[in-house]
């Protein structure tokens, strides 16, 4: 393939997370610029990108390689998302625009519509795409970014099942629009805070022998719909 140097870092990210290089395996300039088509120069500024976001480590002797978490690094990850997804829907409800909330309101409409008819695949792209929306909604570029590399290093690291109930968890989703649309900071960030944690329950661990919970407490509270669109 040949791609544009700026997106070389995005196209090495890309393949570490759908598993195209295995945990702890080199990662040569050389033949990274000829899989991406490149001079090894944006290679090499990638890299050390990809370093400092925690998904590639250097070595004595070895060079490059991609990083292995440990399983407690991988669990500090899903409780920094408990804390940081909530604190963006709670700026959102303060600082985001109509364009935002149109977008919104549309992918949860598309949400709840494949919920209906069970369409697994849709559903995972559209939750991405409603969290990312929603983190740009924060007005906070930095929190945005944040929140966009722990998707990443999480999709890395974790494999996720299916929710048990979709309609159920595309129902959160428009309890969260409501109460961004609202302006209610308080109640965005409740039932953000209640969605993440049924949604950290449903993540298993891709390394460590057979896939194995991701011990991070599952909430005991069970969402109250009753009442979150009044």
């Amino acid at each position: 393939m040949r791609i544009p140097a700026h997106s070389v870092c995005t196209a090495i990210r890309d393949d570490i997370v759908a598993g195209v290089y295995e945990r702890g395996s080199r990662l040569t300039e050389e033949l990274l610029a000829r899989r991406y088509g490149v001079s090894r120069v944006p290679v090499r500024e990638a890299l050390r990108t990809l370093e400092a976001e925690g998904f590639v480590v250097t070595r004595r002797h070895a060079g490059a390689c991609v990083a292995e978490p440990t399983e407690q690094e991988a669990a500090d990850l899903l409780e920094m998302r408990m804390l940081l997804e909530p604190l963006g829907a709670s700026r959102a409800a303060q600082r985001r625009t109509d364009a935002h909330l149109k977008v919104l309101r549309g992918l949860v409409r598309l949400g709840q519509e494949r919920a209906r008819r069970g369409n697994s695949e849709d559903l995972r792209s559209l939750g991405g795409w409603f969290h990312e929306t929603l983190a740009q909604a924060s007005g906070s570029p930095a929190l945005t970014s944040m929140l966009t590399q722990l998707r990443h290093k999480i999709a890395w690291m974790y494999a996720v099942e299916a929710p048990a109930n979709p309609v159920e968890s595309w129902a959160e989703h428009g309890a969260i629009v409501d109460a961004v649309a609202r302006g209610d900071s308080e109640r965005a960030r409740a039932v953000t805070t209640l969605h993440t944690e049924r949604s950290s329950a449903a993540h298993r661990l891709r390394f460590g022998g057979p896939e194995r919970a991701n011990g991070v407490r599952n909430s005991q509270h069970a969402v109250n719909m009753s009442g979150l669109r009044h």
